[in-house]
């Protein structure tokens, strides 16, 4: 579930967060991300403690532009607020697996 507009972080509360957490932009009517969602779900859902975040990304969102995202979905994979890996349209289960070892 995209969270609305009105509760999306800032990059500085993203930059200042403690932990685990992966932040998702994507669109409800990106086919890529419709398709990835079962499996970035089961991946991550798997890692209690891992704040997962998805952002409606696109024309006129700001926080996407900061991360220099392009493609959806793009997983943005955050430990203390540095960045430690992406996954751009991740093909498979191993790809966000590596990606989540990095921020654990």
């Amino acid at each position: 579930m995209t969270i609305p507009d009105s509760i999306v972080p800032k990059r500085s509360e993203l930059d200042a967060s403690q932990g685990p957490v992966v932040v998702e932009f994507g669109t409800p009517w990106c086919g890529f991300c419709r398709a990835a969602q079962p499996m970035i779900r089961e991946v991550i859902d798997r890692n209690l403690g891992v704040r997962h975040i998805s952002v409606e990304d696109g024309k006129g969102k700001r926080l996407g532009r900061t991360y220099q995202v392009k493609l959806w979905p793009t997983l943005i994979f955050l430990k203390n607020g540095q960045e430690q890996a992406r996954c751009v349209r991740p093909a498979t289960r191993q790809a966000l697996e590596a990606a989540l070892e990095r921020i654990l």
